[in-house]
């Protein structure tokens, strides 16, 4: 499907605002106190899943009126260099520990099947940032800027997790690990060639560090905490994918400017 609406920065941006502003008052609609999501299997479902259902269909329906979805999904060419897929490999063994190492035992049905839903985040945060993101960057920017703004913006937008009493010096490391985790699902489109492994990685990222996280998980999931040290790695690697590529965008013929 070719593009109805000429990609642009500002709508890019637009996106993952609109995006963050969606999920963060439907989540305040919900009346569940952030401190209380992890609770029941209501609770989570309620506090954060509707949230991402509302959040997914908004994406959706964005991306199919702005008929973006081919340049928000797919790369033009891959990166020419393979190696640098061993960032998102070594998260993916990471993501493994973590489930392994998982108390599954502190699980019941209800809120195993509330945090499925948590799954959607792949879907949504993916297509708000390195698909909608990327597309409008793409238009006026080379890749080292693509690359960049996209996995900064991604970052802040966890910023957004200070409105709901987490504390500033733990969010900042939350924006910084978000950086690189960014980065490492960055280097898996363009290696790739598709936008869909980043999503699914970064599904079964989240979801692993919540199953992680509940009951009395054993040392392997701990080894999930060499996230940053792989993201470290990431900034080096990250050099072989934006070298010599060329995905600038050119408007179809029949792309219409945007109107506000």
């Amino acid at each position: 499907m070719q593009d109805r609406v000429r990609p642009a920065v500002w709508i890019g941006f637009a996106a993952v605002v609109g995006y963050v502003l969606l999920v963060a008052l439907v989540q305040r609609l919900s009346g569940v106190p952030y401190p209380e999501l992890g609770d029941s299997g209501s609770n989570l479902f309620l506090g954060v899943g509707i949230s991402l259902v509302v959040g997914a269909i908004a994406l959706a329906v964005l991306t199919t009126a702005l008929g973006w979805w081919r340049p928000a999904l797919h790369e033009q060419h891959r990166a020419a260099h393979r190696w640098p897929l061993v960032v998102p490999l070594l998260l993916t063994v990471l993501m493994v520990l973590n489930l392994v190492g998982t108390d599954w035992g502190a699980y019941d049905v209800g809120f195993f099947a509330a945090s499925l839903v948590l799954l959607l985040v792949g879907f949504t945060e993916e297509i708000a940032t390195r698909g909608l993101l990327v597309v409008g960057l793409r238009s006026r920017l080379g890749e080292g800027w693509v690359w960049f703004l996209s996995s900064l913006t991604f970052g802040l937008m966890h910023l957004v997790n200070l409105v709901d009493g987490q504390a500033l010096g733990q969010t900042l490391f939350q924006v910084l690990s978000a950086f690189l985790f960014g980065t490492a699902l960055y280097i898996l489109r363009r290696v790739t060639g598709t936008l869909v492994w980043a999503m699914v990685l970064h599904a079964l990222w989240d979801f692993s560090v919540f199953a992680a996280g509940r009951g009395e998980p054993s040392a392997l999931a701990g080894l999930g905490g060499l996230e940053l040290v792989v993201g470290l790695v990431g900034l080096v690697a990250v050099v072989g994918v934006v070298r010599g590529a060329h995905e600038r965008l050119t408007p179809s013929v029949d792309a219409q400017p945007a109107r506000v």
